[in-house]
């Protein structure tokens, strides 16, 4: 029998190089459809001279036909299966060089019609590159471009070898699920489908985990969005895992703000957090919300990155800058600290995904995102004192600033900034203490935020002592009638959201 190569590509790169080393090494080459009008010039077959039956149905139907399944899929030890296929005239097939529609680029098209997706689910392809990876020991089949030449090379040096042919096999075998779970995605409108197909895709190995002794790689998600996966990185030395980390929850965060904002995180909790009319303003009083924690940290902007921010954000060292824009002079000033990373991505869209998935050993949590927002409809005042328009406008930005901070999680906020953050602790009552700790004197006529209720009232009476003068939480509590009382002796507006924020 001949020794034969089926090659049908979208992605044509180094296809032709490719069939002119096969057919250097005697191989009949046989194609498809745009790939033969490529091919053709040096020799190569069209499929319908093998089938002996035309491309039907505008191309949809033309390798679906045992003349190839019967030539990729005959195992070559087994004299039955040979006497099947040479009794029908089929011939064996050695090289499969196939890669599908471009069905995830076209879904990615603006104004894209449902009708057009479906036209560019590759039917042909999967089932040709199963067919060959299932019979791997005999077939070589390749998805990607860059096994052009090692296929080539162990051709050359012998034939290609059973490991290589196992790796391919392999590669196949993904590159057809992943292909899949895009169409699968595509289709799937329920938010908890009884079958969960999801793909990302390698960008890149990372230097190490959350510490060093630990291997990691960041993957993408096939169509990442307006998010940290998407950033381009303009300047600075490789992302590390705790690097992405941080950015995400520093990004998603930014975006909840309109006016001028500066995000400051540290191990994924919120250190300083700033709005002003202009972003310098913004940026100094993120810096002055807790000028200790934010060395090291990441900030994040949504506005252009002006020669004024960037002059007082080089003044300390951060790991990474990220916005939507940075003016030329901005750049200048940024890029002479070398391992300053500075990502460039829209950070005024809001949030585009509306799940989070979180791995647990065995399976993955997934659940909505955290989408409430402050609605001014759902609060309720239980107070004798209420909140001033002034106070009630510092308690928005603190319950949007809260939402961010590690459970349980206290927030005190005055002056269009974040003065104090306890984060992450076992205790509310302890959050509270760290959050006041660290403001000192600006905690008079501040506003706290909890991400939950107060199980009793001894939160109330460390805010009365520091001179806190708004709370704003959650509500619900079978004690709350304690807290407002105790609100009530000190002459403390409270505010129920009836939203909690629980952030693991």
């Amino acid at each position: 029998m001949k020794k034969r190569a089926l090659i049908s590509v979208s992605d044509k790169t180094g296809v032709l190089e490719f069939a002119k080393g096969l057919a250097a090494q005697g191989y009949e080459i046989v194609s498809t459809g745009g790939t033969y009008e490529l091919l053709k010039p040096i020799g190569a077959v069209n499929i319908s001279e093998v089938t002996g039956f035309p491309e039907i149905m505008d191309g949809r139907v033309k390798t679906l036909h045992p003349a190839i399944h019967g030539g990729l899929l005959a195992v070559r030890d087994n004299p039955a299966h040979m006497e099947t296929i040479q009794a029908h005239g089929i011939n064996t097939i050695d090289i499969v060089a196939v890669n599908l529609y471009p069905f995830k680029e076209t879904i990615q098209k603006a104004g894209v019609t449902r009708e057009e997706a479906i036209e560019n689910i590759d039917i042909g392809g999967p089932s040709m590159i199963r067919s060959a990876a299932k019979n791997h020991a005999s077939v070589a089949v390749i998805v990607e471009p860059t096994d052009y030449e090692k296929v080539l090379q162990e051709l050359s040096a012998g034939g290609v070898t059973t490991q290589t042919k196992q790796d391919l096999a392999a590669k196949a075998f993904r590159h057809t699920a992943a292909y899949d779970a895009v169409i699968a995605s595509y289709f799937t409108k329920e938010p908890y489908p009884e079958k969960l197909t999801l793909t990302y895709e390698i960008k890149q190995p990372l230097r190490y985990g959350e510490n060093p002794h630990q291997q990691a790689a960041l993957y993408a998600d096939p169509i990442p969005g307006d998010t940290i996966i998407a950033a381009k990185q303009l300047h600075g030395k490789e992302l590390s895992y705790n690097n992405i980390a941080d950015a995400d929850v520093t990004l998603a965060m930014v975006k909840e703000f309109d006016m001028p904002a500066a995000v400051a995180v540290k191990h994924q909790n919120p250190c300083g957090v700033g709005i002003g009319e202009t972003i310098a303003e913004a940026y100094s009083r993120a810096y002055e919300a807790d000028p200790v924690s934010i060395f090291g940290g990441i900030v994040a902007l949504n506005r252009e990155v002006c020669a004024k921010s960037a002059a007082q954000m080089s003044e300390i060292f951060l790991e990474i800058i990220i916005a939507p824009s940075f003016s030329q002079e901005a750049l200048e000033i940024l890029t002479k600290k070398k391992n300053l990373r500075l990502l460039q991505i829209d950070t005024t869209k809001p949030e585009t995904s509306e799940q989070k998935i979180s791995a647990v050993s065995g399976g993955l949590l997934i659940q909505e995102k955290d989408g409430a927002s402050f609605d001014t409809a759902n609060l309720t005042f239980p107070t004798k004192r209420k909140p001033t328009e002034a106070e009630l406008k510092t308690a928005k930005f603190a319950w949007t600033c809260v939402k961010y901070v590690k459970s349980n999680g206290i927030l005190l906020a005055r002056d269009n900034m974040t003065v104090g953050i306890g984060p992450g602790q076992t205790n509310r009552v302890g959050a509270a203490k760290i959050a006041i700790g660290d403001a000192g004197e600006r905690t008079k006529g501040a506003v706290l935020a909890s991400d939950a209720f107060f199980p009793m009232p001894d939160t109330v009476e460390l805010a009365a002592a520091a001179g806190i003068e708004v709370i704003i939480q959650t509500g619900g509590s079978i004690k709350d009638a304690d807290s407002i009382a105790a609100c009530d002796k000190h002459g403390i507006a409270m505010i129920f959201t009836g939203v909690r924020h629980f952030k693991h």
